[in-house]
């Protein structure tokens, strides 16, 4: 791993992937263009060390997860299956997979996917697994799996329900489509849709503002509404009265009581 330092910003690059850090904001970049971003074995590796470190810093307050060369992510490399992993049963492999997708959503950070080109497969499913999806008007989406005698995967089963609901969940992984941004836009796949030249902007614009934000009530909404379809209406209100009263003893409440009273924009410290 080589690591570049410019004034502020710190970049790791690795063997299939570039992790930028600047100002409380880390860009992961998968970078195989010259596959599209496929994600091989030692991809899926480094995204899930990647996922975990920034999980345990109190530095990192917001996450950007992107592609290289006008692509987002084209799937699991299937080129690459069965090379140098013989000693691997499937399952085995399919697990560790499943490790990359659950430390991806038990990062209490928020994460925003911002989309160029192609996401299909596991590519879609890794943006859909971020917490907000900012799509380029030359992106495309596909549950592609079936059109490769495959089923869906990367959490696509648990993610595609909740995004769109049940039955467009089923149309998409049944007949394994590619839609444009704007059918995306329209069902509900993504938040937003953006020009080409716009996207950069508009990501660094929400990334920021997620950054200054207070990183412990985030999390706490983050982990909420993600549990949301797991609990009663009675659980979830007990759920929250915890998590404010976790609030009500920070300091980073006290500032926002502080600001608001002295008509100013608060200062987060995660504490």
């Amino acid at each position: 791993m080589r690591v570049e330092s410019h004034a502020i910003s710190i970049v790791a690059r690795m063997e299939t992937i570039d992790v930028q850090r600047h100002e409380g904001i880390v860009t992961i970049t998968l970078n195989r263009p010259e596959k599209k971003n496929a994600v091989n074995a030692m991809m899926w590796d480094e995204l899930l060390a990647t996922f975990r470190e920034i999980a345990d810093s109190s530095s990192d307050r917001a996450v950007i997860i992107t592609g290289n060369g006008g692509a987002f992510c084209s799937g699991a490399d299937l080129t690459a299956i069965g090379s140098g992993s013989a000693e691997r049963h499937q399952l085995t492999t399919m697990r560790h997979v499943g490790d990359v997708a659950m430390a991806l959503q038990r990062l209490p950070q928020p994460v925003i996917a911002k989309v160029r080109g192609v996401a299909v497969g596991a590519g879609c499913n890794l943006a859909l697994g971020c917490d907000l999806v900012v799509a380029s008007t030359t992106a495309r989406f596909s549950e592609i799996f079936a059109r490769r005698g495959l089923s869906v995967d990367f959490g696509g089963s648990w993610l595609l329900p909740r995004r769109i609901g049940l039955h467009r969940a089923k149309e998409l992984a049944f007949f394994a489509d590619i839609i444009d941004a704007a059918e995306a836009e329209r069902i509900g796949l993504v938040n937003r849709v953006v020009a080409d030249d716009q996207l950069d902007a508009f990501v660094d614009e929400w990334a920021t503002r997620l950054a200054a934000g207070p990183p412990l009530a985030i999390a706490m909404t983050k982990r909420m509404l993600n549990n949301s379809m797991n609990v009663t209406l009675e659980e979830a209100l007990d759920d929250e009265g915890a998590a404010q009263t976790v609030n009500f003893s920070t300091k980073d409440t006290m500032e926002a009581m502080a600001a608001f009273g002295q008509k100013r924009e608060p200062t987060f410290q995660g504490r």
